[in-house]
């Protein structure tokens, strides 16, 4: 009976050390939604498989189009994190407020602190600004979002005619453009109406990390690079052509174009550092 309790015993500390090894060697890291971290996402500009490059490469969109690209920015704002967990951490509003330009490399890579340590599976956004920021005192909408100085003036990322921001903006040339200069122009903006409902262009877009995580952690903050395809300005629900379309600003056609660009982001991969 001795024999038989000693095996047993031994067995049992056998398994419980060898569970202790597994434990000490798993080198996955802790995750505590009570500490914090931060991430970073990197906005690259691709046309298609190509490197945006502003004014020197052509190239072709949908409808069979030669063109190049002079200028690009567009607005990111209302982040929310999707957790492994099926948590969602937003963003506060505050500190989700971003203006993307092509011609300023650092607007491009963007850090989010006081971020709830996580395994994070996907990101959406706005690509815009809400109606909410936009019709508050100007008191409220410094940064980023100044209207009198900064990047959003020197951008030309604000109607003063129609107050209100310029989601994306995206100029350029091409053969086909039916303006004098050779130029078309696409400035998408509309958050709705400050005292009656108008055109609204404010769009989420949603990337999922496709099993990949970013993971957060007091030690960890991950870098997700994002591509950005200027080829689906011009492509998805409705074909943009320039011949056809060289001047779009705030009119109706702009929510087919914002109806396009929704979707022109996706995963490229993700650092852990």
């Amino acid at each position: 009976m001795k024999r038989k309790f000693s095996y047993i015993f031994l067995s049992l500390t056998t398994a419980l050390f060898s569970l202790f090894l597994v434990s000490c060697n798993n080198d996955d890291p802790v995750t505590d939604p009570a500490t914090k971290g931060s991430i970073r996402f990197e906005f690259d500009n691709v046309a298609g498989d190509r490197d945006l490059k502003l004014n020197t490469d052509t190239y072709q969109n949908a409808a069979g189009e030669n063109f190049t690209v002079s200028r690009l920015n567009y607005y990111i704002s209302n982040i929310k994190l999707k957790n492994a967990d099926g948590t969602t951490f937003t963003v506060p509003q505050d500190s989700s407020y971003f203006l993307i330009r092509e011609s300023v490399a650092e607007s491009q890579q963007i850090r989010i602190n006081n971020v709830p340590s996580g395994e994070y599976t996907g990101v959406e956004f706005m690509i815009g600004i809400d109606s909410t920021r936009s019709v508050s005192d100007p008191s409220q909408r410094k940064g980023i979002l100044d209207t009198g100085t900064g990047p959003t003036n020197e951008e030309g990322m604000y109607w003063n005619w129609n107050p209100g921001y310029i989601f994306l903006l995206m100029e350029g040339n091409s053969p086909v453009a039916g303006s004098s200069n050779g130029k078309f122009y696409y400035h998408i903006g509309g958050f709705g109406g400050r005292t009656e409902k108008t055109l609204n262009n404010t769009r989420i877009a949603k990337v999922d990390f496709g099993g990949k995580k970013a993971i957060v952690t007091t030690e960890l903050s991950p870098e997700v690079h994002l591509l950005a395809d200027v080829l689906k300005v011009f492509s998805g629900s409705t074909q943009v052509s320039i011949a056809k379309n060289f001047s779009v600003m705030y009119e109706n056609f702009s929510a087919n174009i914002a109806d396009n660009y929704v979707n022109m982001f996706s995963l490229d991969h993700i650092h852990a550092d």
